[in-house]
């Protein structure tokens, strides 16, 4: 009976180790690492076979590529990235995980590694380092899905995991006087993210001809953010459900009114809030006019994107759906909205006394104690 015959070969080196290799795709590879034994080698040799019959072997050069390049060219490669994202990954990329990381192979790059790094970072920066694992994770899970590797060296349990504290809630009034301490023609700048749900980049994008004072709506079409790269970005909304329309509560309509009148100028594309420069107004300048007005009422704990937040809040508070949140709020999915329904606990008092009114003048039949007694007297006998 003729001799099996193996994939691949084994030979001895001079060292007296043996090495494997075989050809894949007319291409030949040689294992990683020698063998102590010519079985050891034929052994590692199966095993590969059985990758390449299941689909599922990797190309062992694949993975010599390091980090840095990796990530670098997937960053370059990301052209779905928002100008605001992709200066957030550079920057953690560039500060955060290549110094530590970037030199290793993906092949390489252990979990126990990956894992090092994180609780280093976290110890530091709990929100950035959740920030940058999901971001690392990305990286490595278009790695494996390239071929390159076999498995993502991201294992962390809990890692990356949103743990973002409850946001403080501005009341009514307290908004009320923020913006009576805001100079006039910023005060709608407070109050359009509180009563519109609107975020920063949304106000800052808005135009007289977004205004529609007949039908007291505002449509949102545009953001203006400035990236950690420096450059204003006047861009869509953060995302496709950013593009919305929402109807202004009356109660904040007569100061829209003045604002177009007083403080901005008769063409369709003129800001609503301009800086020096006649462009529409920059990031920083509406934050330091919001710290100024936080002072003013005692709460500065509150920043500006707390305002859309408390809005929101109201909102779920008077009774809205998780869909109308969503269409509001300018959400892409209900992850976000859902965030806002713990206010409607608040209600839940509300709900029980409206029941109440229902029931009012009828009289709920109770036992009388003669009945428990005799009940009672029935059960023993």
């Amino acid at each position: 009976m003729p001799a099996r015959r193996h994939f691949g070969s084994v030979r001895r080196l001079p060292s007296g180790r043996y090495q494997a290799s075989y050809y894949h795709e007319a291409i030949r590879h040689v294992a990683p690492q020698t063998f102590a034994s010519k079985s050891e080698g034929q052994a590692a040799l199966a095993a590969i076979e059985a990758d390449i019959l299941r689909g599922v072997w990797i190309d062992p050069a694949g993975g010599r590529i390091t980090l840095a390049r990796w990530a670098n060219d997937w960053l370059t490669s990301r052209t779905d990235l928002r100008p605001v994202t992709r200066a957030k990954y550079r920057h953690m990329l560039d500060c955060h995980v290549l110094p530590v990381l970037g030199g290793h192979e993906l092949a390489k790059l252990r979990p126990s590694v990956v894992r090092g790094w994180y609780m280093g970072m976290r110890a530091r920066y709990k929100t950035t380092a959740d920030d940058a694992y999901r971001m690392l994770r990305a990286i490595l899970t278009t790695a494996v899905t390239d071929g390159l590797i076999a498995r993502n060296p991201c294992q962390v349990k809990g890692a990356g995991q949103s743990r973002s504290a409850e946001r403080p809630i501005a009341s009514v009034a307290e908004i009320a006087a923020a913006a009576e301490a805001t100079p006039e023609h910023h005060r709608l700048a407070v109050l359009l993210p509180a009563w519109c749900q609107l975020r920063r980049g949304e106000v800052l994008g808005l135009q007289r001809r977004d205004m529609d004072l007949l039908h007291g709506t505002i449509r949102v079409d545009r953001s203006v953010v400035r990236p950690m790269s420096g450059e204003l970005v006047i861009g869509p909304p953060k995302t496709s459900a950013g593009r919305r329309t929402i109807a202004v509560p009356s109660n904040i309509l007569p100061a829209v009114r003045d604002h177009l009148e007083r403080f901005v100028g008769p063409d369709a594309d003129d800001w609503l809030f301009t800086s020096e420069s006649g462009g529409p107004m920059l990031p920083s300048t509406l934050n330091r006019i919001w710290q100024r007005a936080r002072k003013a009422i005692g709460r500065t704990d509150l920043f500006y994107h707390d305002l859309r937040h408390s809005g929101l809040t109201w909102s779920a508070a008077s009774g809205a759906s998780i869909a109308e949140l969503m269409r509001r709020g300018g959400h892409a999915n209900p992850t976000a909205a859902l965030r806002y329904q713990h206010a409607t606990e608040d209600r839940d008092r509300a709900i029980a006394d409206a029941l109440a009114d229902l029931a009012a003048g009828t009289v709920v039949p109770l036992r009388t104690a003669p009945d428990r007694v005799a009940r009672t007297r029935s059960r023993k006998a």
